[in-house]
């Protein structure tokens, strides 16, 4: 294949210090390829929101809509998502051209004054508005507070140091994308607190009859990572999940074998957390292959006592 020629480019970004990171990073990634790279620095419903759960506004497809339109509109080219904020499925028109290789993917306990979750009290405040956390976090220390956290990253820690909570817990990634691992005090092990679909991973959407950006971004592709968050996708859209449903899914691809985990949560604590995994081996490790393991464990979730969503009902 002969080499893409250089194309002029914009990214569409939220503009919080992480996702602006992130563009500049595929900014940057682009520009050595010979590129030529500017951003579109956009404020989106999700940032606006703030004293209402993603839950009850729409979910987080709010943090790529504007973005979405720009690319419609022909403003920019394409746009850098976190993955976990991407909807699983895209709107017509558009396609996930590219994950990149994913970051940590798992959670981290963030405190001023406590090692870990067991080194909490009786009864401690901790901030996280995920569902997903809510329900790992009652399953782990049912006897704690669970209160709504919303924010950028840099708000949500300014709401810890002011004495708002005892604990926060973010995702590890954005910590360290932003040189502020110190603020990490223990990262979860995945058998506790099992992460979102995609955390940690970062997709390039871009209007899906480009295929010159198709093939311009190839190269930044990370194959192991996008198996991975590919099924981890696919549990979530055939749950129906979204910011709403407390699920969680972690895919890991170790020795050409891909081991997919997921849990779901009754945020209401009438029932037990249910569980469910399961593997591919080497030879059927493609993302069809991914794809079709992740509808598999959304089935067993669902055998399990898991209530979903029909993606067909809506």
């Amino acid at each position: 294949m002969s080499p893409t020629q250089p194309l002029s480019l914009v990214i569409a970004t939220r503009e919080s210090r992480l996702a602006l990171w992130q563009a500049e990073h595929v900014q940057a990634l682009l520009r050595a390829r010979g590129h030529s790279v500017s951003l579109l620095g956009m404020t989106t419903q999700g940032d606006q929101i703030l004293d209402r759960s993603l839950s009850k506004v729409g979910g987080k497809g709010l943090f790529v809509k504007e973005l979405e339109v720009a690319l419609e509109e022909g403003r920019a080219h394409i746009a850098v998502h976190s993955l976990k904020d991407v909807p699983m499925d895209l709107p017509a028109g558009f396609a996930l051209a590219c994950v990149m290789e994913r970051e940590d993917p798992r959670d981290a306990f963030v405190s001023p004054r406590y090692a870990s979750l067991d080194a909490l009290p009786q009864g401690a405040v901790v901030g996280t508005s995920s569902l997903r956390r809510q329900v790992l976090l009652q399953a782990l220390r049912p006897d704690l507070r669970i209160e709504p956290l919303r924010g950028n990253l840099d708000t949500r820690l300014r709401k810890l140091d002011e004495g708002n909570y005892d604990a926060i817990v973010l995702a590890a990634a954005g910590l360290k994308r932003l040189g502020l691992q110190d603020r990490i005090r223990t990262e979860f092990a995945t058998s506790d607190m099992l992460p979102a679909a995609g955390q940690g991973a970062l997709g390039i959407e871009i209007r899906s009859d480009r295929q010159d950006l198709m093939e311009a971004l190839a190269p930044l592709a990370h194959q192991e990572s996008w198996l991975t968050v590919t099924a981890e996708r696919a549990v979530s859209r055939s749950m129906g999940g979204s910011c709403s449903m407390p699920l969680a899914a972690h895919g890991r691809l170790v020795q050409g074998t891909l081991h997919l985990e997921a849990a779901w949560g009754d945020p209401d604590g009438r029932t037990p957390l249910v569980r469910a995994s399961a593997s591919a081996s080497a030879p059927v490790a493609t993302l069809a292959a991914a794809d079709a393991l992740g509808v598999e464990i959304a089935a067993r979730l669902r055998a399990g006592g898991a209530r979903g969503v029909d993606p067909v009902a809506g």
